[in-house]
């Protein structure tokens, strides 16, 4: 429900935590990374503090000449609580890269607050592999979550306020569809009864909040290709219909501008820096479970046109994050990814083998060599986009030579380069070999690389094509509502999008604690949700939520500020 602990790697013994590790480091000013990094003149670096800084759009336009550099993807097997570490390798190779002497730029999502205050943590990496400001960047960085917000829940209440005075559009209150969002896990706003206490606070009805990060302002935000296409993109959003089942769209309501406007400065992205002092592009952040799981096009297509090299990372296991980013973002925005690194470790291998996390430093070749059905599977999919792939284990110092020796032959069998890496120990430098045999992949085997399906196949057919090659299903089971909705959406010309499927990050089924590579299961699909503005259809999967929950013990429980201002307890 909630992004799990896939971006960090807590595999080393160390007096530091990933908070003082970063918060030790000697940071550069941003304005001179900019400059003397990427080349970037100093009017067009817009400062927040002395290491944070936005790109100016108009910069980023005036490289549209400028040829592409290699974009690399960075993904992981089924996330468990054994920990896998992808946003820590996107880090540690985009150093490792720069260590060798290529010119490689990073790109990765803004963390949300509600995993931050919840389970998973961070999303700045981990050990000597991160971007830092930490702090700054898992809280509330230069604001863009807090704008998508405010954005999102403008547009709503203009729909109510609309309706309140008059309805001159003949919104039916049944069937508004828009709802709220907030960036906190708060399971008390999943569903809620707005509008109570008479008639001059509007009509009461059934409303919901989804977070943020699920929104579809944060979808618009992180697919636009540039500004002009945001504003077109937003005014498309539907907001509900009318009593004869006619869309209305945002712009009927007149609330493009204000919601571009609120906009304006998060749409630039934001510039940091990793520990090693490699300039790093941080913009938007929707998840892989419940959303389409990439970072901003701008940022990306920017960070093309100035580096050789790009790595960037989507959320979760390569069954959402980069199954989305192949079929939906690089569809969208015509990029075409050079090669797929996909992280593992022998930990979480073995508990897809059915080792408990207990025992997982205790040698286990069958469990290894049985969980291995995981990775396997995950190998299996990205070749099936024709994209390159290079599988990357962190290593623990708890996995034996045996464990390694085993893993590597596995891998290799399938024609796979497999490269160990200690990046989090040893930053840069510890993912070198990684680095030496992305470059490798990427000079000696040419990605072909194409969408899963077709726009024009049926939006169930896209689900069950989904469903059956990526997750292993025998196929779907489609709610009679959930049919209506398909078939409502292609019978007003929106059968042509691809689908954003929200399901368990933890499994190839709808059950999270179904480990290793199933087959032969059933994907129910229980809902649908046009997001005409992203130019997608949401797919509601088993019993997953848009709004997650907050666990027993939350991680804010243990953050606070020293008497000195620092912050503790983030992670």
């Amino acid at each position: 429900m909630t992004e799990s602990t896939t971006g960090k790697n807590n595999q080393h013994l160390s007096p530091q935590t990933d908070i003082e590790i970063s918060q030790a480091a000697e940071l550069k000013p941003i304005v001179d990374i900019a400059q003397n990094r990427l080349g970037i003149p100093s009017e067009h670096v817009l400062p927040y503090g002395h290491y944070k800084a936005k790109i100016s759009l108009d910069y980023i336009a005036s490289l549209k000449d400028r040829p592409d550099g290699k974009l690399i993807l960075v993904t992981a097997i089924s996330p468990t609580p054994a920990g896998e570490g992808k946003t820590t390798t996107t880090v540690g190779l985009n150093d490792a890269l720069n260590h060798i002497g290529k010119k490689s730029l990073i790109c990765i999502r803004e963390p949300s607050l509600g995993p931050c205050f919840g389970q998973k943590g961070g999303a700045t990496g981990g050990g000597y592999a991160q971007v830092a400001p930490m702090e700054d960047i898992n809280l509330h960085f230069t604001g863009d979550f807090h704008a998508i917000g405010a954005a999102n829940n403008l547009l709503a209440a203009m729909v109510d306020n609309h309706i309140y005075w008059g309805n001159a559009l003949g919104i039916d209150v049944r069937r508004v569809t828009w709802r709220r969002a907030v960036d906190m896990n708060d399971r008390a706003l999943r569903r809620i009864v707005q509008s109570l206490g008479g008639t001059g606070n509007g009509y009461p009805r059934e409303d919901g909040f989804d977070i943020t990060v699920a929104s579809e302002i944060m979808a618009i935000f992180c697919l636009a290709s540039d500004f002009a296409d945001l504003q077109r993109r937003l005014g498309n959003i539907i907001v509900g219909q009318t009593k004869d089942r006619r869309w209305v769209r945002a712009s009927e309501l007149k609330a493009t501008g204000a919601m571009a406007a609120l906009l304006k400065e998060a749409a630039q992205p934001n510039l940091v820096q990793t520990l090693e002092n490699n300039p790093a592009i941080v913009h938007g952040g929707p998840f892989a479970n419940i959303a389409h799981g990439c970072n901003s096009v701008i940022a990306t297509k920017a960070a093309l046109k100035l580096s050789d090299y790009v790595v960037l990372e989507a959320g979760f296991g390569a069954d959402l994050g980069a199954e989305k980013f192949f079929d939906i973002k690089c569809r969208k925005a015509g990029l075409k990814p050079d090669c797929t690194v996909l992280v593992a470790t022998i930990r979480a291998l073995k508990m897809h083998g059915g080792v408990a996390k207990e025992d997982l430093k205790t040698e286990n070749l069958a469990a290894l060599e049985k969980g291995f059905a995981n990775l396997d599977r995950h190998i299996a999919n990205i070749k099936k986009f024709g994209v390159p792939v290079v599988v990357s284990i962190n290593r623990f110092s708890t996995d034996t030579q045996a464990e390694m020796d085993l893993l590597r032959r596995l891998v290799e069998q399938r024609g796979v380069a497999c490269i160990l890496a200690d990046h989090w120990g040893s930053g840069g430098a510890g993912a070198a070999d990684l680095a030496r045999a992305v470059v490798s992949t990427i000079d000696s085997t040419p990605s072909n690389f194409n969408p899963l399906y077709p726009d024009d196949m049926p939006l169930a057919e896209k689900i069950r094509t989904v469903a059956k090659e990526i997750y292993g299903a025998a196929d779907i089971a489609i709610d009679a509502s959930a049919q209506k909705r398909l078939a409502e959406f292609e019978k007003d010309g929106f059968g042509s999008l691809p689908v954003c499927i929200a399901k368990t990050q933890y499994s190839f089924t709808t059950d999270p604690a179904a480990k290793g590579a199933p087959t032969g299961h059933i994907i129910p699909v229980r809902d649908a949700r046009l997001s005409a503005g992203a130019e997608f259809v949401v797919v509601l999967c088993g019993d997953i939520l848009t709004m997650p929950g907050l666990p027993r013990v939350p991680a804010a429980e243990g953050i606070s500020v020293t008497a000195e201002g620092k912050i503790q307890g983030l992670f």
